[in-house]
């Protein structure tokens, strides 16, 4: 129950500097378009086309408005929120946001406690005022994104505390001086009830003329009044002291959920040592970091941004953002994401992203886009609570009413049922089940790695029961390997040396593969003269005076090589491996064979989700060969030679009978994921495929997926358990107050403790 919207919540400092506020755009700034993910690594297929690239939102987004139509031309500004504890003071913000004139749209992000507000381009100063003022009147004060947000103030903390337990103080005395003095007992629980209820009813007004007159301050409000004028004095007290124990309760629940998401926060530091073009250091703001700024990491140090390794290896753990607790050997060249910790050695990066667009910026975007999207059962709820608390109240006066008037029953013993039956109405339980769940839900998710889009993608991933796979990148590692080495003539250790020599320098990924192989048996590489490459044959130089090729199988003469010789390539080649024969002066050594490599993790994946009795099936554009004995592997069906257009057919085929989800990471794979029930991509793909996914792997690791889905599972029955526990509870203590049976304090407790349950309850996904 918090202190603004129903809801009260505890607070807890949260301490984060972020960026200026003001942002330019045609339309208003939304974060499922302005605010795309990206592809992790070095770079994506998008980020070189002017159309397609990306802003952030926590810096400009600019549009030049038409000509012909400037009217549309808007003015976003950010603000982050203090005060706020709990989703439903989102939309009580969000409400008297819309109601301050000259507002074109406002939208409040409870995740990551930010108020956008679109204003008309003419917008003055005096506007922006009156924005900060109509918040701080809803009782959640504002601070421009250039300042530091800080707590809500201990003070406020200190008071809420001190009226609870000073009215808890003051009972105690009452029911000690009940047996000196009965009239002294009920004139301290009347003093009590008084002082308590006098912020309930300010609170209570207050939000009535902001458009919510059923909130919990209103019900709570005419229960104790209406105890006291019963003379249910001691019941008026305890009534107060259970709603305030209630509001602590939830608080701790409710700040535990958003606890989750704030940390990502804290995983940028403030300031970092950049390196200037002289060689000289300085300590700047993590805000000031351009794209290819030199920075130095020491180890024990974060990376404020994403950054290009430009020393030797280095090892850093990237648990915050993956959950993998082993550190990570990261190459020379390869990019490191924003939040690494730096593990063994100091380091050189190059910065590879731009002021809000690191690797948790994108996750915090997500975050931010997944609260407009809504599970379908959590529309329903809130629906269903708006006409559920007036029709409650209706039910509560004909209570009151009708026994006395038709039944000759007595006003006061009705009366008294029908303030019980009032309190027990408050649909508090209710509304925040779905949402408590779903939050715990994506938290968990994203702690993971696992981006989920929104509540709707939550719920739709726990009905799938099939998934359809893309192979290369999904299933495979998208990367070729050297796979086999015969030496018809000599040994391994001389053909490798040859070939390797002729390879190296080259950008193909079969040579870049070779030169690893190589190096990793500490194999030595002699110098090559004359390389020259013959596109679609091969490769050719001159090594220690013999004339070196490699050409591909099906371009070498059957002359070339003897019986057994092709048949054994032929052999290796029908496994969907990459064929390559080596000539030294035209004389067959040998051969070597690349293959695209199953994912470590793949055949765990596969065999989790067949344990979860979902069904397997992987799509690709692949040849037969190569996708049979990579399905093969596995133990999935198959379906090979797609076009993006059969992936489509593909996919609409499966989901005739089956709830089905669509992995892939290529551009070739958006058609399908749009076509599946849901589509997941792996994080190393394509922009196109992780802006068309409801769902992304950002860490590339396939033995997540049967994880979410699993979450997902649980998150579905976590919101079924709390429907229940609400509805339930509220149904046992209707019937009972109507009947007399239990009174109001029980029905506070019924109303406060249902709402800790069910947060207390959604919690438990935290911990999954």
């Amino acid at each position: 129950m918090c202190k603004h919207c129903g809801h009260h919540h505890c607070h807890q400092p949260h301490h984060q500097t972020v960026s200026p506020s003001t942002q330019t755009v045609t339309n208003t700034c939304q974060a499922s378009s302005c605010c795309s993910s990206h592809q992790e690594g070095e770079g994506s297929a998008g980020d070189d086309d002017p159309d397609r690239r990306q802003t952030s939102c926590h810096h400009t987004c600019q549009s030049a408005p038409s000509a012909s139509s400037p009217q549309l031309s808007s003015i976003t500004h950010e603000w982050v929120v203090t005060g706020m504890d709990c989703p439903s003071c989102a939309a009580k913000l969000e409400k008297a946001i819309h109601a301050t004139p000259g507002v074109e749209s406002a939208q409040v992000l409870f995740a990551t406690e930010k108020l956008r507000v679109s204003l008309a381009h003419d917008a003055s100063t005096e506007m922006q005022s009156a924005i900060e003022q109509a918040a701080k009147k809803a009782g959640f004060p504002l601070v421009t994104l250039d300042q530091t947000a800080t707590a809500p103030s201990g003070w406020q903390k200190w008071r809420d505390d001190a009226l609870l337990f000073g009215l808890i103080g003051i009972m105690l005395v009452a029911w000690g001086l009940h047996y000196w003095s009965a009239s002294l007992s009920d004139w301290l629980f009347t003093a009590a009830t008084v002082v308590g209820l006098a912020p309930i009813v300010l609170k209570a007004g207050r939000l009535a003329r902001q458009g919510s007159p059923f909130s919990i301050e209103t019900l709570m409000s005419i229960a104790a009044i209406g105890a006291l004028y019963l003379g249910e004095t001691t019941e008026a007290a305890m009534v107060l002291v259970l709603f305030l124990i209630g509001e602590r309760l939830e608080g701790y629940a409710s700040t535990r959920a958003r606890d989750g998401i704030q940390s990502l926060m804290a995983l940028v530091p403030e300031t970092v040592t950049r390196i200037d073009s002289d060689g000289s250091r300085e300590t700047v703001a993590a805000s000031d970091l351009q794209p290819s700024d030199r920075i130095e990491i020491s180890a024990g140090e974060r990376l404020p941004a994403d950054g290009q390794l430009m020393d030797a290896a280095a090892s850093f753990d990237q648990s915050a953002l993956t959950g993998e607790p082993i550190p990570v050997d990261i190459e020379a060249g390869d990019t490191v994401m924003a939040g690494s910790l730096a593990t063994d050695k100091t380091v050189q990066l190059n910065v590879t992203s731009a002021q809000g667009e690191n690797a948790i910026d994108r996750i915090l975007r997500l975050i931010e886009q997944a609260e407009s999207k809504k599970a379908p059962i959590e529309r329903f709820i809130d629906k269903f609570s708006r006409w559920y608390t007036p029709a409650m109240i209706g039910l509560a006066a004909l209570v009151v009413v009708i026994p006395p008037l038709f039944f000759a029953a007595s006003w006061q013993e009705w009366l008294y049922r029908g303030l019980a039956l009032l309190l027990i109405a408050c649909p508090c339980a209710l509304v925040i089940s779905t949402p408590a769940a779903i939050t715990s839900g994506l938290a968990t998710a994203a702690r993971r790695g696992a981006l989920i889009k929104g509540g709707a993608a939550l719920e739709t991933l726990a009905s799938v029961n099939a998934v359809s796979l893309d192979k290369t990148g999904t299933l495979t590692e998208g990367k070729p390997m050297v796979t086999d080495v015969r030496a018809w003539q000599g040994e391994e250790t001389s053909l490798l040396q040859a070939a390797t020599a002729i390879e190296r320098g080259s950008h193909h990924p079969l040579a870049k593969s070779l030169v690893l192989y190589s190096a990793e048996r500490g194999i030595s590489v002699p110098d090559a003269s004359h390389i020259q490459a013959n596109a679609g044959r091969g490769v050719q130089g001159v090594v220690e005076g013999q004339a070196v090729r490699l050409v591909a199988l099906d371009k070498v003469g059957e002359s070339t090589l003897n019986h057994a010789q092709y048949q054994e390539a032929k052999s290796v080649a029908e496994r969907g491996v990459t064929v390559a024969v080596v000539l030294i002066d035209e004389q067959p050594q040998g051969m070597i064979g690349w293959r695209d490599t199953l994912r470590q993790d793949a055949r765990e994946a596969i065999e989790q989700l067949r344990a979860m009795g979902i069904q397997p099936v992987m799509l690709t554009g692949d040849n037969p060969t190569s996708a049979a004995e990579i399905a093969n592997e596995l133990g999935i069906d198959y379906r090979a030679g797609l076009l993006p257009e059969n992936k489509v057919e593909a996919v609409e085929t499966l989901a005739e009978q089956y709830r089905i989800a669509m992995v892939g990471d290529g551009i070739n794979d958006a058609p399908a994921m749009k076509a599946s029930h849901v589509g997941v991509a792996m994080g190393s793909g394509t922009d196109v495929a992780l802006e068309t996914a409801e769902a992304a792997l950002s860490h590339n690791r396939l033995v997540e997926l049967p994880r979410v889905l699993q979450l997902a599972r649980a998150t579905r029955a976590n919101v079924r358990q709390n429907i229940t526990i609400a509805l339930g509870l509220k149904g046992v203590f209707l019937v009972t107050s109507v009947l007399g049976i239990t009174g109001l304090w029980v029905a506070v407790l019924a109303d406060s403790g249902a709402t800790a349950l069910v947060t207390l309850n959604a919690l438990r996904l935290l911990r999954d």
